[in-house]
């Protein structure tokens, strides 16, 4: 059963002020499953308020009282994992093996942040005079405005969360309307366990108003955001000109490098697994697929043999690797990227079509012979789209590595030692990583740079985006 959603606001699950809601669609089938409230200004109001309220009852709660309270919602969800798996495929489309994944992975999350809350740690700096004291106190930030998109409903939030809550800042978060459900019931875990009334707060609705009221709201004192990077810009822009901290967690298009040493058929599966992971519709997904001319003919064989190997369809049956795209708009934007891309001389391997019958479904596509004028190879495509680039020498893939304006994600495949040390220096991304798929593990930094934005929601670096420094310095009468 699909539930329909409501805001939650100062302790209370209820439908907005006017009763607008929105209808939530199954991306499989194009069938309305429920709708979500609508929040109006007034609905927004109440939940500042409720926000500033919270903050004040959170920030005095022991952080080892904050720490228990979020290790009891990251059980909450492993006993639900099976409920939410269930209502977060129905509403986003991934497979049902994905979904719990994406859950279960959530709870390490909280359990990783809710640690880190308890090391919080200041520190004595040595003074220059004897009878003076000088410490570093760290501090919750404040109230904080959380926008999170529909690719990965739970994860997206629980960084977010699980960050404030840790550092013991209260939270508003603007979920996506297209997958409303998932994240109410991450959110419903959170409370179940005990998180007081106001300190989280949970808002639907018209995503351009509601980003431009919280964040030039007094209240609001920490932004964090993942998205597209036009959006990204926007909202950094107005954090900026009220002087708020933000995070930017936006758009990439990710490389990925295969050198003539790597080990080939394990680059092939590694990334042809993470390219349609999510039907493509991750931004770290790697896009632009850089193969040494010594080996590209043997790598593009074996990818588009496991290409053909994904099984398209509804993520709730069996066997399905791959589920559709997120919403109606997502295909005749893809068709439009590989038809631009082979009237101008590109080579398409397999797919390149949306699939016909209910549903947002898309082939998954294989080209080569592309070109930098080739629009693909410029617009992260968020689609089930690999792109396959030969190169000569290492120079000539960290050029293309760097050319566009993104900096997220990178991969290679090499054994060569001096190759790693030079990529791992002149790649211009947030994160590189060598002969594996290692990236988005709570305990790493997780961040971009360039377009890609700033600020890091992994490791250690994550909560301090919601810490501020303070200095306190004592001279003893």
């Amino acid at each position: 059963m699909y539930p329909d959603v409501q805001l939650y606001i100062d302790g209370q699950w209820r439908a907005s002020e006017d009763g607008r809601t929105i209808a939530v669609i199954n991306p499989a089938t194009g069938d309305t499953l429920g709708t979500v409230a609508h929040a109006n200004i007034a609905d927004l109001d109440q939940a500042l308020a409720a926000a500033e309220r919270g903050f004040e009852t959170w920030r005095s709660t022991p952080a080892y009282d904050r720490y228990k309270i979020m290790q009891k919602a990251a059980n909450l969800l492993r006993d639900r994992v099976d409920n939410i798996a269930s209502i977060m495929t129905q509403e986003q489309g991934k497979p049902l093996a994905e979904a719990r994944m994406e859950t279960l992975a959530a709870a390490d999350i909280i359990d990783w942040l809710a640690e880190e809350g308890r090391r919080a740690y200041g520190r004595l700096v040595p003074s220059r005079n004897v009878s003076v004291e000088q410490k570093v106190i760290k501090e919750p930030v404040g109230p904080v405005a959380a926008f999170t998109p529909w690719n990965f409903p739970i994860n997206q939030v629980v960084r977010k969360l699980s960050s404030a809550l840790a550092a013991g800042c209260s939270i508003i978060v603007k979920a996506p309307e297209e997958t409303p459900a998932s994240p109410a019931e991450l959110i419903r875990a959170f409370i179940d366990a005990g998180v007081p009334a106001g300190v989280i707060g949970l808002v639907y609705g018209d995503p351009a108003q509601i980003s431009s009221y919280l964040i030039a709201h007094p209240t609001i004192k920490k932004v964090t955001f993942t998205g597209s990077t036009p959006v990204g810009k926007q909202l950094a822009a107005l954090a900026g000109q009220h002087m708020k901290r933000a995070t930017m967690e936006l758009g990439g298009h990710a490389p990925a490098l295969v050198f003539d040493d790597a080990d080939i058929d394990l680059a092939a599966r590694t990334l042809a697994t993470a390219k349609f992971r999510n039907a493509g519709q991750v931004c770290v997904s790697p896009t632009r697929i850089l193969v040494q001319r010594g080996v590209f003919d043997a790598f593009v064989e074996k990818f588009v043999g496991l290409t053909h190997e994904v099984k398209v369809g509804n993520g709730l049956e069996q066997g399905v690797t791959m589920g559709p795209l997120a919403n109606e708009r997502r295909a005749p934007a893809l068709s439009a990227l590989v038809n631009d891309a082979c009237e101008k001389g590109a080579k398409l391997h397999t797919g390149g079509k949306a699939i016909d019958g209910p549903g947002y479904f898309f082939q998954p596509t294989v080209l080569s012979g592309l070109t930098t004028d080739m629009r693909v190879m410029s617009e992260e495509p968020f689609g089930p789209l690999a792109l396959l680039v030969p190169f000569d020498t290492v120079e000539d893939a960290v050029k293309e590595s760097n050319r566009v304006p993104f900096g997220l994600a990178s991969y290679a495949f090499t054994t060569s030692m001096k190759t790693a040390h030079i990529l791992s220096t002149r790649i211009e991304a947030g994160m590189l990583s060598i002969n594996h798929q290692g990236i988005g593990l709570v305990e790493v930094p997780f961040g971009g740079v360039k377009d890609s934005g700033y600020g890091s929601e992994g490791g250690t670096e994550a909560i301090e985006a919601y810490l501020n420094t303070k200095l306190v310095t004592v001279f003893n009468l």
